[in-house]
């Protein structure tokens, strides 16, 4: 097996393209959800940036001026990038949950399994994007899992991205004694970033 090594380089082409640009992304013009087609394409993007803008901010922050050589260390590389997809797969469910939680409640939609083909569909092209398929599988039998239990009726109302928020703090590779102190603020930075994601969603709807 060849060593694949993660550098700066690596995040700054793939997920900090992401990252880097998200405060512009509130003057780009919003496409409206039309069909479900569009509402993928929303899912995985807002998912991504999401996860991803809050677990970088997350890490800079406790990191201050050493953050850039932090990723030179492969170790250091293996756990961010471990936590960028745990947290990632999880915020993906939520969005999934809490967007056909809103469109059973507000526009009668009752076909679940669009909702679980969607979320397949996601996860099966991250596999180009080298999204590892242990965390795939585990992904996609969680979701199973709370697919059973979900309540339609009052999901999207009821603290609908507490899992990713969570994941947000078990993922993210800081010190756990650190972690304990950040507890409330990391969760608060993430649930901030959904309520924005939420007010765009109830905005573009358009099934």
């Amino acid at each position: 097996m060849s060593k694949f090594k993660l550098s700066w380089k690596d995040l700054s082409l793939n997920d900090f393209k992401i990252y880097l640009f998200a405060l512009f992304k509130a003057f780009i013009p919003k496409k409206k959800i039309k069909n479900f087609d569009d509402l993928e394409s929303f899912i995985q993007s807002k998912s991504a940036w999401v996860s991803q803008v809050t677990l970088y901010n997350y890490l800079k922050t406790r990191m201050g001026t050493r953050y850039v050589l932090h990723f030179e260390n492969d170790k250091f590389m293996s756990s961010v990038n471990l936590a960028k997809w745990n947290i990632y797969s999880v915020a993906l469910q939520d969005l999934t949950f809490f967007s056909f939680s809103y469109l059973k409640v507000n526009f009668n939609y009752t076909e679940y399994s669009k909702a679980r083909e969607i979320y397949f569909n996601i996860l099966d092209d991250e596999i180009s994007n080298k999204m590892p398929l242990d965390i795939i599988k585990d992904s996609k039998e969680t979701f199973d899992e709370r697919l059973n239990i979900i309540n339609w009726d009052n999901y999207f109302m009821d603290r609908p991205f507490n899992p990713s928020a969570l994941s947000l703090y078990k993922w993210a590779p800081i010190a756990e004694e650190l972690k304990n102190l950040d507890r409330k603020i990391v969760l608060n930075s993430m649930i901030l970033k959904w309520n924005n994601v939420e007010k765009e969603f109830k905005k573009l709807i358009d099934l």
